[in-house]
């Protein structure tokens, strides 16, 4: 299965990302990975990237676009994979959506990890890390949300919103159970035509 998972800063999406990869037997694919990979191997895209890195700049979408290729090439993700950080922004799911095109494939859904403001302030308050202050918090909130709000209207057709609330397994069934659903439609001849390959819930 295809996936892409989104979600606002304290919800959970490594924990999930991680747990979530192992039960559908996908990679996790994390761009912050990819950079790290990219920049301590000096490639040219991490040459590239690097020179944005230092200066605090954003690395441009086709730098980002061409590293999720490269990985999106590689045999283990061609039957399915798990996006954590890309994209982020309208133009790079176009982006995506051309990648993918390659391949003659599409995605299968995106996950959206909701929780209240308040519940997000407090996980990320319990950490302790020094750059958690809550003044930092609430601007990356913002950003997040102005970044993403126009990302989910997008995504609006194959968009799941799971609450990412309680403890870490019941989070992991309703997501897996809002995937199940949504392999359910896949899988009815109106909506077959014109998709890529789907995920036929074996994994779980």
């Amino acid at each position: 299965m295809r996936l892409v998972l989104i979600g606002p800063p304290g919800a959970g999406k490594g924990t999930q990302a991680a747990v979530l990869s192992e039960k559908l037997g996908v990679p996790h694919i994390s761009t912050g990975d990819l950079f790290r990979d990219h920049v301590s191997r000096r490639t040219s895209l991490g040459r590239d990237a690097q020179r944005y890195l230092d200066t605090g700049e954003l690395v441009p979408d086709h730098l980002t676009s061409s590293m999720v290729r490269e990985r999106l090439e590689q045999p283990d993700a061609r039957p399915g994979f798990l996006l954590d950080g890309f994209p982020r922004t309208v133009p790079q799911a176009h982006e995506l959506t051309g990648v993918l095109a390659g391949f003659g494939a599409t995605l299968d859904a995106v996950l959206e990890l909701t929780a209240p403001e308040d519940v997000l302030l407090a996980r990320l308050l319990g950490r302790g890390r020094p750059d958690d202050a809550e003044d930092v918090i609430r601007h990356r909130q913002r950003v997040y949300w102005r970044q993403t709000a126009p990302l989910l209207d997008h995504y609006t057709s194959i968009l799941l919103s799971v609450p990412a609330l309680g403890p870490v397994d019941e989070i992991t069934t309703r997501i897996l159970d809002s995937l199940a659903g949504r392999t359910r439609l896949l899988e009815e001849p109106s909506c077959r035509a014109g998709q890529g390959e789907t995920w036929d819930g074996s994994s779980f």
